[in-house]
């Protein structure tokens, strides 16, 4: 399945993007989603130039799309690939701006690459299953040959640098090493949209117990002082061009859409994600006295990340790495959800479905490829997509009903009522 979906990227889906470029005469350069970052950080600390800049974005074109951007060019891209990113992501790159891009690029390849395939025992050990060698196996080729992961490996996205970061935070917060978590939770800041509302959800489970867990709070501030404080330094007024970065982004990309906008509409989307966020609120402080090592604080975890992908803005199938503990949840907990009933066994069947379906779809059309010609078989390339934006739904449905799985599972070990979810 894996070598499946590797052969469908590199033979079907590239093949295709290039024939329509073609056409379109659309611009390709090196497309990695790193060169925006590492050109910013090489300009400000080696030539002290602004990197949110309009003159840093025109360089940053000519690299990314070989040529900058021409708004009078109906196929050109609408992503201008301005620096979008904490001024702080360039204390992390700073070790590679004396090297050729070309260089970095490559070696960049492999240590996300790395990095992906070392969040899976992380979650593995958050969640505290001690899967055999073959299953640990079996998860990391699955996790490393999804494709979310090949895209975020094709792009150089840094997204695979904050599931790492997340994975390693949470499996310190279960061991108990409060001070690591907060630092680790903090340098995945430089994506915030994707920690905002894990972090609303660990400072509520702090409040639960504050004596023991506000080392967690007192870590993460620090270092986010130290972050910010660092980006000043280097860049002045950095958070107010961040902020009108972080505009200009949304403005020329269309806006804030996030996949509850798509599915329903933008009033509806937003009403609802309001709703959804208000939902892990309610259950985060309900359960805020739950110990870190308890199936329902991982069941919280799982059902944070799979919100998060409901409301954040700009959906990107590579954000699906963060769903990752949710499917190992799911597949866990696979014999009690299924006996549940069958309004439990139809969502785990849809969820399943939806998630097998790419790696299928996929090899279907590499294998077709032995019969049809390739553009025949590009004219399919959007056949494994088919259930993208339902993986986050259903996942999320899954977990809801779960929940009473988890509570069950709870008072058995704990003989009371002090992990049990209400709702």
């Amino acid at each position: 399945m894996g070598t499946g979906m590797w052969l469908y990227v590199q033979l079907v889906l590239i093949p295709y993007q290039k024939t329509q470029a073609s056409i379109g005469q659309s611009p390709r350069g090196n497309l990695s989603d790193l060169y925006p970052r590492w050109l910013g950080t090489r300009e400000l600390l080696l030539h002290q130039r602004d990197p949110y800049g309009a003159d840093i974005t025109r360089e940053i074109q000519i690299g990314y799309y070989g040529r900058p951007l021409n708004a009078t060019r109906p196929h050109d891209p609408k992503d201008q690939q301005g620096f979008a990113y904490p001024i702080y992501v360039v204390l992390m790159l700073a070790p590679t701006i004396t090297l050729p891009f070309s260089t970095v690029n490559a070696a960049f390849f492999w240590l996300l690459a790395g990095f992906t395939a070392a969040a899976v025992p992380l979650w593995l050990r958050t969640l505290g299953w001690r899967c055999s060698k073959t299953g640990l196996l079996i998860w990391i080729v699955l996790a490393v040959s999804c494709f979310p992961a090949i895209q975020a490996l094709k792009l150089r996205q840094l997204m695979l640098l904050v599931a790492v970061l997340l994975a390693g935070s949470m499996t310190a917060v279960v061991r108990g090493r409060l001070v690591l978590a907060g630092v680790l939770l903090a340098l995945a800041t430089i994506k915030p949209q994707l920690v905002f509302l894990l972090m609303a959800w660990l400072c509520i489970w702090v409040l639960g117990n504050w004596p023991e867990r506000r080392r967690l709070l007192w870590s993460f501030g620090v270092t986010i002082t130290i972050l910010v404080c660092a980006g000043e330094f280097l860049l002045p007024g950095w958070m107010r061009e961040f902020g009108l970065a972080i505009e200009d982004y949304y403005r020329y990309t269309g806006g804030a859409t996030s996949l509850l906008d798509v599915l329903l509409s933008p009033g509806l989307g937003r009403a609802t994600a309001v709703a959804l966020v208000a939902i892990v609120l309610v259950f985060a402080w309900k359960n805020r006295r739950v110990r870190q090592e308890t199936p329902a604080f991982q069941w919280l975890l799982c059902f944070t990340l799979t919100t998060t992908l409901l409301v954040i803005p700009r959906f990107a199938p590579y954000n699906q790495l963060l769903l990752l503990p949710a499917v190992m949840m799911a597949v866990r907990a696979r014999h009690p959800l299924w006996a549940k009933g069958r309004f439990s066994r139809f969502f785990y069947a849809i969820t399943a479905l939806s998630i097998s379906w790419p790696f299928f779809a996929a090899a279907g059309l590499v294998i077709a490829l032995a019969w049809l010609p390739g553009p025949t078989v590009q004219k399919a390339w959007g056949l494994p997509f088919y259930p993208s934006f339902a993986i986050p739904i259903t996942l999320y449905a899954l977990l809801l009903i779960a929940s009473k799985v988890v509570t069950d599972q709870d008072s058995m070990r704990t003989g009371s009522d002090e992990a049990v979810f209400s709702g």
